[in-house]
């Protein structure tokens, strides 16, 4: 029971955080780190791709206790339909985007499945 209610309560908070994200999006009140620069360059990712992610994304991994504070793994599409991949973080009064890729192969089976470790 107490499982269940747990849960429940975690699935709330991730509703909570991505509503969150995306409003701090949609505000313009983020910052792109350095990192998430170049991997979106790399990618040939524009910054209108990554907030079309963040919009219409959801949560594929929740990092709680992560060093930068509580962050997560969106997976969203840009117009074209394209996967991207957006870490970014939830807690703060500003959204900072840590890094942004497209999912693939070998680290990604598919957009919102991650291979396997051996």
């Amino acid at each position: 029971m107490f499982s269940g209610l747990k849960a429940s309560i975690e699935l709330s908070n991730l509703d909570d955080n991505l509503a969150h994200v995306r409003r701090l999006a949609a505000t313009g009140n983020f910052r792109v780190t350095l990192h998430a620069q170049r991997e979106m360059i790399e990618d040939k990712i524009r910054l209108d791709d990554v907030l079309s992610a963040i919009s219409n994304g959801s949560v594929l991994e929740n990092y709680p206790d992560h060093r930068r504070g509580p962050c997560c793994l969106l997976h969203g599409v840009d117009a074209n339909n394209r996967s991207i991949h957006v870490v970014c973080t939830t807690a703060s009064p500003k959204l900072i985007i840590i890094t942004v890729y497209c999912p693939k192969p070998p680290k990604w089976v598919s957009p919102t499945q991650r291979r396997n470790r051996l």
